[in-house]
């Protein structure tokens, strides 16, 4: 781990009360034809495509995504549009690729604590335009788009938010923070700074609470009745989280959202902190599952999703929500056997290898879902267009998504038929149909490979070699000029807005 946070720093510039539903269920059921869906986005963190059962883990036990992935479609060539957090879920809730939004950085990956810019104001979130349509919003888990307050979830749209304003391992107790492991690498102090990251490691291994001092945090949006001001509660639950409880905690407040949504449609994004290390899972789960701690973590989560699944089953509105499950990014594979698995995909996190951006994904919809496994593309910017066009909302904001709602329910092909895999604000690779074009490959987190431009492109045929084991450009030399053609038109068409992940390097540069 001392690697991992040396590796980040090293590419740093030298500066450089409600009342509860009383509707019958059948009365719900009887109008859901005409009423607009629900939405449910379960979103792991660092969750690997090989993590699940029904993805091919042989020890975890996940029945309920299992039960899901067999009622409703599993999706085997699922993207997300970053191999990192903060990226992935902006992307995820804009339906625009980082570059677009700035919510990147091309030498800092994410969003740390103190943070003073955040998620953008010109920028509309799917709770936004759901808001619109008279949805009721709630987010309950880890944000990651900002820890100022103007830029927490309820001012981007969400009615209530608790959570964790970033990962479960930042502010740590201790040690330094990244400003000032920024200025010893600007500074070239290389043995103070590896200094300064020794012992990281074995705190990740025998994680405690006590390391960490990140806040559990909790918002409110409410309307004045007299002006319709908007008007904010907001309070700091805990801190340090007692992250044992995260997960439990999390389900808890989605269940009583679920259960206090009425007769109003609603979007509840659930974005677990986990299984992101430090590793924390309650007693219940401890030292419960074949797979170790990990495998603890991902039980509990499976869990989670069965007690949402049920809250939705005893509202009656089963039958009129859309429910996905899937992970924000690939393994963390630094952290060993504590990290995950991608299965039969190569590399993991922080990379644009298949590993790093391919991700379970699990949709379910009873009695409206075309049952099936789906071996086309899609990724987490098509929910944005997709739940759009199916509340009856305008989804053009979300342009570099694709509306999947003919896939989802009538097993129409689908849409998508090229992935961009951007890293660091740079196009790395450009899949198309079952071809994909690497340009830049690169490990991450101080693993292999080292960062190499290939001129030609390497060239993978991913349905025979998901691994991207073997370079084919020389039997197909017609496809990489294709697809080389197509990725940088691709390219020239989005706008590369500047890095806001970057902007705090400036602040430093003037010290």
């Amino acid at each position: 781990m001392n690697r991992v946070l040396l590796t980040l720093v090293l590419t740093l510039p030298v500066m450089s009360c409600v009342v509860r539903d009383t509707v019958e269920p059948a009365s719900q059921e009887k109008n859901a034809a005409t009423a607009p869906p629900n939405f449910v986005v379960l979103f792991a963190d660092d969750l690997g495509y090989g993590d699940l059962q029904s993805f091919g883990h042989p020890y975890t036990r996940t029945p309920h995504i299992d039960a899901m992935a067999a009622a409703g479609q599993r999706w085997t060539d699922f993207y997300v549009a970053s191999p990192v957090c903060s990226p992935s879920r902006g992307a995820l809730l804009t339906g625009r690729l980082p570059v677009r939004t700035g919510l990147y950085g091309e030498r800092i990956g994410v969003y740390f604590p103190r943070e003073e810019g955040g998620f953008p104001a010109a920028e509309t979130t799917l709770a936004e335009l759901l808001r619109q349509q008279g949805y009721r919003t709630g987010i309950f888990g880890k944000w990651h788009l900002g820890d100022a307050p103007h830029a927490w979830p309820t001012r981007h749209g969400f009615d209530e938010w608790l959570g964790l304003p970033y990962s479960n391992d930042m502010d740590w107790v201790g040690e330094l923070d990244i400003d000032a492991l920024a200025a010893l690498r600007a500074e070239g102090k290389i043995e103070q700074l590896q200094a300064a990251l020794a012992g990281r490691a074995a705190k990740y291994a025998k994680p405690e609470q006590a390391f960490w001092n990140v806040p559990l945090l909790s918002s409110r949006r409410l309307l004045d009745p007299d002006t319709g001001a908007e008007q904010f509660v907001d309070q700091t639950v805990e801190r340090p989280a007692e992250q044992t409880t995260l997960t439990k905690r999390y389900t808890q407040a989605a269940v009583s959202f679920i259960q206090r949504a009425q007769d109003q449609p609603f979007l509840l994004y659930l974005p677990y902190a986990m299984p992101h290390t430090p590793l924390f899972r309650s007693a219940e789960f401890a030292d419960t599952s074949l797979a170790g701690r990990y495998g603890d973590v991902i039980e509990e989560i499976d869990w989670s999703v069965g007690q949402v699944r049920q809250a939705l089953e005893e509202a009656g509105v089963s039958d009129n929500t859309l429910v996905v499950f899937t992970s924000d990014n690939g393994p963390w594979l630094t952290m060993g056997a504590e990290g995950g698995v991608a299965g039969p995909l190569r590399h993991g996190k922080g990379t644009t290898f298949e590993g790093g951006m391919r991700v379970p994904a699990v949709f379910a919809w009873p009695g409206r879902m075309h049952v099936a496994t789906i071996s086309e593309l899609g990724s987490t910017l098509d929910l944005y267009t997709t739940m759009a066009t199916l509340a009856g909302a305008d989804p053009s904001l979300g342009v570099d998504g694709y509306d999947l709602s003919a896939t989802l329910l009538e097993g129409a092909p689908s849409t998508r038929q090229e992935m961009p895999f951007y890293r660091s604000g740079q196009l790395y690779a450009f899949r198309q149909g079952p071809w994909k074009l690497h340009f830049i490959t690169e490990g991450a987190y101080g693993q292999p490979p080292v960062r190499e431009a290939h001129n030609p492109a390497e060239l993978y045929h991913l349905p025979s070699d998901p691994g991207e084991k073997f370079n084919v450009a020389a039997q197909h030399e017609h496809v990489v000029r294709r697809l080389t053609a197509t990725a940088r038109a691709y390219a020239e068409r989005v706008p590369k807005a500047a890095p806001l992940f970057d902007r705090r390097l400036a602040k430093l540069a003037a010290q």
